[in-house]
């Protein structure tokens, strides 16, 4: 496993690049509304990357279609836009989206809600955001990468949802994926030492019910298996000889 330990350059370049992806994640946030199409969301956010002078990095990413994961309800991860999905009140949107910077790569993922949603949904928004915060009080030199895990595991096990174990987070920097892989669920070994100038992509994915999930015929689009609502809430962080930076937040 070769993990990248970035220099102080590096980090300044990557420190600019989620500053900047924050930036589109909030215009993204603003826009959600009743009756848009899960098309207009990505054509906004693809548009502001590159206003930004930045390439939006999941934009033919292994085939990829879009500049933006739109996955709404039952959709974990990577759904893929269309002007025929249309968001309706009541449902939660999760937007997951990255930009490259002068060759370094950002990465972050918010869930939102459409309109007034139900209390039920409200609650798994806010404990899967909680539940990264709960694993980065982890992300410190010195401990080890599934400190953070096992910390995201004992937050959300006792409200009984499912931990998404298919997909897992990432080390990132001059690629989107990297070395170390960050699990979301328990591990039984420590992993390995976490060192200062390591830059993560920590992304909890929380289901309401299983953790179980599939993927559509179109290949991408991963969604829950026993058809419950699912959120998700990632950030790129860097980690420090003290606490955590957190690089794409607004």
């Amino acid at each position: 496993m070769a993990v990248t330990i970035k220099s102080q350059r590096e980090i300044e370049l990557m420190r600019e690049s989620c500053r900047l992806l924050a930036i589109v994640h909030k215009e993204m946030e603003e826009s959600i509304r009743p009756g848009m199409s899960t098309l207009e969301i990505d054509t906004l956010g693809d548009t502001l990357i590159r206003k930004l002078g930045c390439i939006p990095n999941f934009k033919n990413y292994n085939g990829y279609p879009a500049s933006v994961c739109v996955s709404v309800n039952d959709e974990v991860v990577h759904g893929i836009p269309s002007k025929h999905r249309i968001l309706q009140e009541g449902d939660i949107v999760s937007l997951d989206a990255g930009l490259i910077y002068k060759g370094y790569h950002s990465d972050a993922a918010r869930t939102h809600a459409v309109g007034n949603i139900s209390e039920e949904a409200r609650l798994l928004i806010e404990r899967t955001r909680e539940s990264f915060f709960a694993g980065i009080k982890m992300a410190k030199a010195g401990n080890h990468l599934y400190d953070i895990s096992n910390a995201i595991d004992a937050y959300i096990k006792p409200f009984g949802y499912g931990i998404v174990r298919d997909l897992v987070g990432h080390g990132i920097g001059t690629s989107l994926h990297e070395d170390p892989q960050v699990p979301n669920f328990a591990q039984r070994r420590r992993g390995l030492k976490l060192q200062a100038g390591m830059t993560l992509a920590i992304e909890p994915m929380i289901n309401m019910g299983r953790a179980d999930v599939e993927w559509l015929d179109d290949d991408w689009t991963v969604v829950t298996e026993d058809g419950s609502w699912s959120a998700h809430y990632e950030n790129t962080i860097l980690i420090t000889e003290g606490e955590p930076e957190i690089l794409t937040m607004y």
